[in-house]
């Protein structure tokens, strides 16, 4: 949906996948652990609802609703249609709906294979689980590299800078594959996901709600450059509530094992 939901909504969930991996980072490299995931207790000791994975029901959830919105939102929209058969060149339709499509139902395999892996085997697949993840994340900037055609110059510079945290998540995704124990490429997942998370969101406001009211302007320079600007800053921003979401979890490790 080329509208301020349309935005809003991804950008909620790799937001909230941030912060969820923020804290699973922060307290990994506070115990020491040599994966980021530990692998689960035999299933005999646990129902399935207590190993139901909250990123894979998240992923789920929040790609299913994305799919229904791109479709069918607003309430009498019908955008299931992918040729117009009534036009004897057969124009394709709804380009920009399908690819968010294509983009959720890549994330929606990946929860669907969480869920798999961690609630009905019986040994988690985690290898499968990034797998699927690191291709969701390859799909989305494939997708990303053609998204801005037909577009006007600002919507083309504000998906141009998305591709940055994009391209490295599925970089260090694609090497976590062949080294998962290193610390250095779960901060910069973690941070990059942070990123992606809040730049979706401030594209909705610049695309669509303004706080000054004044619309920008793609035949601006100035308009252009602090694009480029408010992107640095969102680098440096995330990288502080990173930074804080590991110095709450150093409070919480404290308190906790000196009630032990």
């Amino acid at each position: 949906m080329p509208t301020f939901i349309g935005h809003l909504l991804p950008g909620t969930i790799f937001l909230l996948f941030g912060l969820y991996y923020a804290k699973l980072v922060s307290l990994a490299l506070l115990r020491g652990q040599k994966l980021l995931f530990l692998p689960f207790p035999p299933r005999s000791q646990g129902s399935w609802l207590q190993r139901l994975p909250a990123e894979g029901a998240l992923k789920v959830i929040g790609c299913t609703t994305g799919i229904l919105g791109e479709f069918f939102y607003p309430p009498g929209a019908n955008r299931l249609a992918l040729l117009n058969w009534d036009d004897p060149a057969r124009p394709f339709l709804y380009h920009n709906s399908w690819q968010h499509v294509t983009m959720y139902g890549f994330f929606l395999a990946s929860g669907l294979v969480d869920l798999v892996s961690q609630t009905w085997l019986a040994r988690r697949r985690l290898r499968l689980e990034q797998a699927v993840l690191t291709l969701a994340f390859h799909v989305l900037l494939l997708l990303l590299l053609s998204h801005s055609q037909g577009k006007n110059v600002l919507e083309t510079r504000v998906h141009t800078l998305l591709l940055l945290p994009v391209f490295l998540l599925a970089l260090v995704l694609t090497i976590e594959q062949w080294a998962p124990d290193q610390p250095q490429l779960w901060v910069a997942k973690t941070w990059m996901l942070l990123v992606l998370g809040s730049w979706m969101l401030q594209i909705g406001v610049v695309m669509y709600y303004p706080p000054t009211g004044r619309p920008w302007h793609g035949e601006n320079p100035a308009d252009l450059m602090f694009l480029t600007t408010f992107f640095c800053w969102h680098l440096a921003l995330d990288a502080a509530l990173l930074a804080a979401v590991y110095g709450l979890s150093i409070l919480w490790h404290r308190h906790n094992f000196l009630g032990m």
